[in-house]
């Protein structure tokens, strides 16, 4: 039988749970782990010292959903979140309660007189347009996780692109002493990058999703060409999807600002199927052509 990780609930338990170890590395994640999570928490493995400790958090973070989101039906399955730790190696959960993070209350008129992180003019872009609060609920969440754990490092995915440059501009700009680590987008064998609002696809809705990676692809092929043949070449594949609302496909540079003319760049895309909202993203290389940070 594989030994499981150390549950801790409350800080205290943290607290005495994590010692004087010698080397942290810190997963975050809000549970409902799937095979991505398992590639971050091995990706954290090798970043901590021998004899370091891996620390998983699974919390549900409420002020980073905005009215009428997915907060009550988001999937909690602690059971068998256990389980992939325990199967990866994972030293510590902290899994705390709503009260244990936010003491003060998670309630709106609550975090109206608390303290939270502004994630700046980033913030408010892609996802930020559609999801106005959502970032200061994902950095206020992450700078508690951080201060709770004290990690040597944190292990975030790529597949949430803006929130790891995000979290990446707030360690630097705050002097959090943390290093951050992108962990590569872990796909389905058709391309689907891994999510745990998967599991809200009906079959074919499942099918149809798959089209977001061919048209990240297409416009990674496309890039050769410039910013607006690799749009025009992700557009391409979009422009007769089934079931796709998009909210946008954009090509920025690798900090979220205006894409060069040429050089490293990267294209995200945020569209629905029902109820269901996906994201996704890949690293162009840009060829010379037009700069473009442009929905369809």
């Amino acid at each position: 039988m594989i030994p499981g990780p150390v549950v801790a609930r409350t800080r205290e338990e943290l607290h005495r749970a994590l010692g004087a170890v010698d080397g942290v590395a810190l997963v975050p994640t809000m549970g409902a782990l799937h095979d991505g999570h398992a590639a971050l928490i091995r990706r954290a493995r090798k970043e901590v010292a021998q004899g370091g400790h891996v620390v998983v958090s699974v919390f549900v973070n409420p002020l980073q959903f905005g009215p009428g989101e997915d907060l009550d039906r988001y999937p909690r399955t602690l059971d068998a979140d256990l389980g992939v730790c325990a199967a990866e190696g994972v030293d510590v959960v902290f899994a705390p309660s709503v009260d244990e993070v936010y003491p003060g209350g998670a309630s709106a008129g609550a975090i109206a007189g608390a303290v939270t992180v502004d994630p700046g003019p980033v913030g408010g872009s892609l996802e930020g347009e559609f999801r106005p609060t959502h970032f200061r609920g994902v950095l206020t969440v992450v700078a508690k996780l951080l201060g709770l754990v004290r990690p040597d490092v944190a292990v975030f995915g790529e597949k949430d692109y803006q929130q790891l440059v995000l979290v990446c501009r707030m360690v630097a700009d705050l002097c959090m002493g943390v290093r951050v680590v992108g962990a590569e987008t872990v796909r389905e064998a058709d391309g689907l990058a891994l999510s745990s609002r998967n599991r809200y696809l009906d079959e074919r809705q499942r099918d149809q999703a798959a089209v977001l990676f061919r048209a990240l692809h297409a416009g990674q092929q496309g890039a050769r060409r410039g910013a607006e043949a690799a749009l025009g070449a992700a557009r391409g594949e979009l422009r007769h999807a089934q079931a796709i609302d998009l909210d946008y496909l954009e090509v920025v540079a690798p900090d979220l600002g205006p894409a060069p003319a040429h050089g490293e760049a990267r294209m995200l895309v945020a569209a629905r199927l029902g109820p269901t909202r996906l994201i996704d993203n890949l690293p162009l290389q840009l060829g010379p052509g037009i700069a473009a940070r442009t929905g369809l």
